[in-house]
Parts: structure tokens; sequence; C-alpha cells
């Protein structure tokens, strides 16, 4: 596998100069300018719609900006506490298998996640990770801790998944996260563990790569 450039970013990154910085990167991708590229940061306060929200999908809409994207799925909430995975990664030299591709990236939170003594599984009919229980707290119902939303151009993808670390869940209180009214969400901070995004980052990427060499 040809070597992926992993990009590190401390300071919250506004949500459209992401969307900017990925559509051009996906393009030198495409015409073999620049190397694959994983992004870790984090975004200040903003509900995002994909491409199949729905407007009855945000509750208050004065809280924070609501943007419309063009990555798949639908309403979610980004914020402080919450880190950003983004892949840019050519699936022309890989499995085109957009769904197979969605499940290596829960498997591999899934994966993180059990280090922790959390147990969490993906659904067919839910796109992202969901937490069952871990060894401090159980939950009546499944609670989500990492969505995903990808858009593929060319068969290189962007955007990706968010991992609540100790973000403000109260905003999610003000959306159908993901256009789901009965089910809540849940960080590592909710479930008893002090986690540092460094070691999110490093953990993760080491598990995400190792998995992606096998596709």
């Amino acid at each position: 596998m040809k070597e992926i450039e992993v990009k590190i970013s401390r300071n919250e990154i506004n949500y459209d100069e992401a969307v900017r910085f990925m559509e051009s990167k996906v393009e030198n991708i495409h015409n073999n300018l620049s190397k694959e590229l994983l992004w870790f940061l984090n975004h200040n306060h903003v509900f995002t719609q994909g491409t199949s929200a729905k407007n009855d999908e945000i509750l208050k809409s004065s809280i924070i900006d609501v943007i419309k994207t063009n990555r798949g799925g639908k309403t979610t909430y980004h914020g402080p506490g919450q880190r950003i995975v983004y892949f840019m990664l050519n699936l022309n030299n890989k499995k085109k298998d957009i769904r197979k591709f969605i499940s290596l990236i829960e498997d591999s939170l899934i994966t993180f996640l059990k280090n922790y003594n959390i147990e969490a599984r993906a659904f067919k009919d839910r796109v992202g990770i969901w937490v069952i229980k871990n060894n401090k707290i159980s939950f009546d119902k499944e609670k989500k801790i990492g969505a995903i939303g990808l858009r593929v151009k060319k068969w290189i993808t962007y955007h990706g998944m968010s991992f609540n670390i100790n973000p403000d869940l109260r905003y999610y209180d003000y959306i159908h996260s993901c256009g789901l009214k009965e089910y809540e969400n849940t960080s590592m901070e909710e479930l008893g563990i002090n986690l540092d995004q460094s070691e999110f980052d490093e953990y993760f990427k080491n598990i995400f790569i190792d998995k992606l060499k096998r596709i």
C-alpha cells in the first residue's frame, strides 16, 4: 500500500474551510498530485445536514449555525470535544465497495473501544457506532458514540467520521441526530473514561490503517 499522509489539527477548523480543503485534495489525489490523507481535527459548534437530511431534524435552529453539506447522511452535531476523522482515500486501488469501506470505519472504532472495555456494534439499518455496555455503565437502549457520513468522487472518498470524546451532549437535544428520534448519543466522558485526543488519534490511526491493508 502506498504511504498515506496523516494530518493532525489541534485548533478548531471551520467546517466550510474543511470541505474546500477536502475537495481540493480529492482532485489532487485523482490527478496523482497528492498522497491519500487521513485528517484528524475538531470543528467549532455547528449542525450539518447531509444529502438525505430533512428540515424537521433540526428542532432549534437558532442555537448554532446550520450548514447544508454534500456528504451522505442526515443531520448531526459537531463541536469541541468531538474528534473528526476525514478519509481522503483512493478506492480505485482498493476494493470499490462503499458499504465495505463504511464497515471498515465502523470496525476500526469498535476495535478501538474494546481496549477500554466498551462493547459497541454497528447496525445494518443505521450507520454509525453504537455502545451496548461497558464495565461501568449499562444502557436500557444502545447509544451512539460515532457517526459516519461520506461522499465519493471518482472513487475517492472524503468527509468521514465523528467520535464523541467529551463534547457537550446537550446540543444533541436540539436535533434528531442522524434522523433518529428514539436514540440518544453518548461520549467517552459519559462512560467514565478520560481520553486524550492525541491518544485517540494515534491509536485509531494504527487500527484503521492496519485494517485498510486487508481490502
